[in-house]
């Protein structure tokens, strides 16, 4: 879940308020963006110091903007900031200054290097006004990947400081740029850019450049040109109207629009965007009509879409332009989602999968994390353009139909006068003529070149000669009904004289004099290259890069293919899903690169193992899917599965070590288990991760019993939400005895759950719930809480020096605010810290150790003890447990639970004593059920025990009850 926080700076103590108010402090990846104006520099460096002091983890960056948006509206004048919290998308960011890389090519693939990882969805920069350097820096950091949206702007700059600054954390910069990645694979982005833009007047040369500036055209001064056609009232409010009226320009046949930067004294003109003598520009304006009916249908769309927070960046010029529509689409956008962003000095628009600077443009990416789609009460979208607009777009298409007339007319002439030349000599693409029995008449030199033929060898001879003979009824075809008058477009494949063999696509049209067709013309192009391109785009779109295997959408549209016919054929289809067991192990240990060559040698398996006519694809991550279409039976089904299994766990041999790796597989069946794709596919879904349950390495047929457990599961989250509120929640306390005196020295608080419907609930149904879904960190501040106040409330009866142990969660330890939490629990129940003990896992602390020992010594500063629970069953906890701020261990109840003279178990808890002897730490021992547990324990000097045989969990009452009155 995605949400946006987003704030009007007023001052530092009601930006506190808000930030309290709405507890940002608990989220654990915010992106925070900051707009100001060039004038609250020093204030927001103040800013930046207070948010990076309050939010350490948060990602800060922003630049000056002449406007900022905030919920949909235009803000200027002020400072903005917004906080976009994510619940599951990890944030790196980083400031990249120009002067530290040779060429801005690199500087992108260094900001892709650093920031871009497997999962990576977006990344958004923040540039100072370098935009000359922006394309290249563009191509580097896209790095030849369409998947990944790039969005942002160009930071605010004005006479005295045009550069504009950007800021990153604490740092601020003139010539940099700050880049921040968004990386979730679950992710989804929409993205939209709008800018119509419509060229006007003549076209003109660009005869003196160099680098970004003009200094000559059409052998002119820039000025004089600028004077002659926009006016001398344009060179005065050059500052304002430059972003306004820009051109198009014209490199080596790719178009794109740039805008003045400014005029030199010496009548040059310095651009936005690097050029070259030869170059072709041409005035552009926006296409107004076209511009708002792109976006009411773009905003149209996104109400089916389920955005949870978007981000926009704009241009002014084009708010000026628009007279007030452009806000009409910022308050359509917030109706949606919440909205911010900013108004740059030049845009990062994403189109047709490739990143580039625009100008006069509106882009946004909206996001979600949240694959269920909800429904939104979002505003009509009814907009009429207003009369001020439908003038200025009658004049502007005014102008660009005349100048098309005068277009057309200059066209005709040079067709009448050069009509040779233009169709033949100087065509790029083969050009050829033949009579009306198909024998050559002409040919041009892109015709020899290509082929290698010379004229003279063609002419009179039938063109059939020359292509493959399965091919020539249907050439046949096209020529006579180009001959009737109808124009044919067709592929075909054609050998050159030297055998070499190019795909072109052909048009034939008739030759007409005096209204009788005499013969045909041929144009041809090229499209070899074309053509594997596309072949290439649908090998990005359709297979993934890692395997080679059909991805999710090229399977599930070839498994819905597969039921059309098996419905018809009333035949029966197998879907199975195969989910590797624990494969995060292994990117952890070995790193993602070294799991992705696992994957790949895993997917090689999978493939040798399955039966012909099998089709097998990959979903993501370490998931593949297979669906069986033909010799259909339980046997043969159950015989695949099995095959699959041996061969995913044979041993993979990397660094000479042997690794293990196993997998479970669901089975779903067509028609008894689904009779649609997307159903077969979540059945057999459901039916594998059933059997991960006993912890994976098996095959599992889908049953409605399966369903109808994820919708129980489905149902206990929705009672688990509404529990605290409740008062469902109580606490019972299981008593921990001194073993050397065997008194009671204190207590574990454990939660339980009473629904008034299911009645008690297991806490091992609702605790892995509340932790996936992100509610054990508002249900464990509860039990912290309430477990202080009971203990105090128990001392004040007279059990003086009595402690409380309280389990804490991984999700709940890692926030930031965690030790102040801990603080106002205390203080509330007025509970002194010694008293209070703490239990962690062991996998709590080794998800980030370095920040678990930070935390740790902080809560022991202030006098909480720290224990670690289940010791002995984590992977890496002696390495690390000399340098623990830890007071105690528990021995996991798996080693005390045949603890025996006969057993290795003694052994094991035997070392853990001492150890925790050697290391000063008390030893408490777990899950006691026997008295020769007892006795084995007190032999081996171990410190505390607790257990059904001790005592089990008590409710208040009884704890009272029963310990109070001995």
């Amino acid at each position: 879940m995605i949400k946006t926080f987003s704030y009007v700076y007023k001052n530092a103590t009601e930006l506190t308020s808000f930030i309290e108010n709405n507890g940002i402090y608990e989220y654990p990846n915010i992106f925070i963006q900051v707009f100001a104006n060039l004038k609250d520099r020093e204030e927001v460096g103040f800013i930046q110091k207070y948010l990076h002091e309050e939010l350490p983890l948060a990602h800060i960056l922003g630049c000056s903007a002449s406007a900022a948006i905030v919920n949909g509206e235009t803000i200027q004048e002020k400072i903005t900031i917004s906080f976009t919290v994510f619940e599951k998308t990890e944030l790196h960011s980083s400031l990249f200054l120009f002067k530290d890389y040779a060429n801005a090519e690199k500087l992108g693939r260094m900001i892709s290097d650093r920031l871009v990882s497997f999962d990576t969805k977006a990344v958004i920069l923040f540039s100072t006004n370098h935009a000359m350097y922006l394309p290249e820096l563009l191509s580097g950091l896209q790095g030849g990947s369409s998947e990944i949206a790039i969005a942002g702007g160009v930071a605010d700059g004005d006479s005295a400081c045009r550069e504009g600054y950007v800021f990153y954390g604490e740092n601020q910069s003139d010539q940099g740029i700050v880049a921040i990645s968004l990386n979730n694979a679950d992710l989804h982005i929409d993205t939209f850019v709008n800018y119509k833009l419509q060229e006007i007047g003549k076209s003109f040369t660009i005869t003196k450049a160099s680098g970004n500036t003009i200094f000559a055209i059409d052998k002119k001064k820039p000025l004089q040109i600028l004077k002659h056609y926009l006016g001398n009232d344009f060179i005065k409010e050059i500052d304002t109207l430059k972003e306004e009226f820009i051109f198009m320009l014209n490199t080596k046949g790719d178009k794109k629009p740039i805008r003045i930067s400014k005029i030199l004294d010496n009548g040059a003109i310095e651009m936005n965007h690097s050029l070259l003598q030869g170059d072709s520009i041409v005035f552009a304006y926006t296409d107004l009509r076209a511009t708002v009916e792109d976006s009411v249908r773009e905003l149209k769309g996104l109400r089916k879409q389920n955005a949870e927070a978007i981000f926009t960046y704009n241009c002014f010029a084009r708010r000026r332009v628009l007279h007030g529509f452009a806000d009409e689409e910022l308050r359509i956008l917030h109706s949606h989602a919440p909205t911010s962003g900013f108004f740059a000095n030049g845009e990062i628009a994403y189109e047709n999968g490739k990143p580039k600077l625009a100008n006069q443009s509106f882009t946004y990416l909206a996001l979600t994390e949240n694959k269920v789609y909800k429904k939104r009460h979002t505003q009509p979208i009814h907009y009429t353009i207003s009369e001020p607009l439908k003038t200025v777009a009658t004049l502007t298409h005014l102008m660009k139909a005349s100048q098309e007339d005068i277009e057309q007319l200059n066209g005709e002439l040079r067709i009448s006068e050069q009509y040779h030349r233009s169709l033949f000599n100087n065509n790029a693409d083969i050009v050829y003529s033949t009579d009306l029995s198909g024998n050559f008449t002409s040919v041009n030199p892109a015709f020899e070149m290509m082929f290698g033929y010379k004229e003279e060898e063609l002419l009179g001879k039938s063109a059939l000669k020359y292509i493959n003979r399965e091919d020539i009824p249907r050439v046949r075809m096209h020529f006579f009904r180009a001959i009737k008058g109808k124009e044919q477009y067709y592929n075909i494949e054609i050998y050159s004289k030297d055998g070499e063999k190019n795909l072109f696509h052909l048009k034939n049209i008739p030759i007409t004099i005096n209204g009788e067709c005499v013969g045909i013309y041929g144009i041809g192009r090229n499209i070899t290259e074309q053509k594997k391109i596309e072949d290439k785009i649908v090998q990005l779109a359709y297979y993934d890069q890692d395997t080679g295997l059909p991805n999710r959408i090229k399977f599930t549209e070839k498994l819905g293919e597969t039921l059309q016919r098996a419905k018809k054929k009333r035949r029966q289809i197998a879907v199975l899903a195969i989910d590797l067991d624990r494969f995060k192990m292994i990117n952890d240990s070995l790193g993602h690169d070294v799991g992705d060559e696992i994957l790949k040698e895993i997917s090689d398996r999978i493939q040798e193992a399955i039966p012909s006519g099998a089709y097998l694809g990959r979903f993501s991550g370490d998931k593949f899917n297979l669906f069986l279409s033909k010799n259909v039976d339980m046997e043969e089904i159950i015989k695949a599965a099995k095959s699959i299994l041996r061969k995913v766990t044979e041993p993979i041999h990397f660094s000479e070590k042997e690794f293990y790796i196993t997998a479970s597989i669901g089975i779903s069946l067509y028609p008894n288990d689904g009779k649609d794709e997307i159903t077969l596919l979540k059945n057999a879904d459901i039916a594998m991760n059933r059997g991960k349950y006993p912890g994976g390495n098996r095959i599992t047929l889908y049953s409605k019993k399966m369903n109808e457990e994820a919708f129980k599961r489905l149902e206990l989250e929705s009672y688990l939400r509404k529990a605290l509120q409740k008062d469902e929640f109580f606490l019972c306390y299981q008593p921990l005895i001194d073993l050397n005196t065997g008194k009671l020295y204190g207590s574990e608080a454990l939660i339980r759950w009473n629904h008034p419907a299911l009645g008690l609930v297991p806490p091992g149904d609702f605790i892995p719930l509340a932790e996936e879904t992100g509610l054990i960190e508002e249900i464990g501040s509860w039990v912290l809480k309430t477990a202080c106040k009971q203990n105090k409330q128990w001392q004040d009866l007279g059990l003086e020096g009595l402690t409380v142990s309280v389990n804490v969660s991984a999700n709940q330890f890692q926030q930031t605010k965690f030790v102040k939490e801990v603080k106002r629990a205390l203080a509330d129940a007025r509970l002194e810290p010694k008293y209070l003990t703490l239990e962690l896992t062991e996998s709590t602390m080794l998800r980030n150790i370095d920040h678990s020992i930070e935390v740790m010594k902080s809560l022991q500063e202030l006098g909480v003890r720290v224990s670690i629970d289940d010791f002995g069953t984590g992977y890496s906890s002696l390495s690390y447990l000399k340098d623990l701020p830890i007071n105690t261990l528990k021995i996991d109840r798996s080693f005390i639970n045949n603890l025996s003279l006969e057993t290795t178990d003694i052994a094991i808890v035997k070392a853990i004593i001492t150890m925790g002897h050697g290391l000063a730490v008390k030893v408490v021992a777990e899950g006691v059920e026997t008295e020769e547990q007892i006795n084995l324990l007190k032999d081996l000097k171990c410190h505390y025990a607790q257990g059904f045989y001790l005592h089990r969990p008590l409710t208040t009452d009884d704890f009272e009850k029963a310990l109070l009155s001995s």
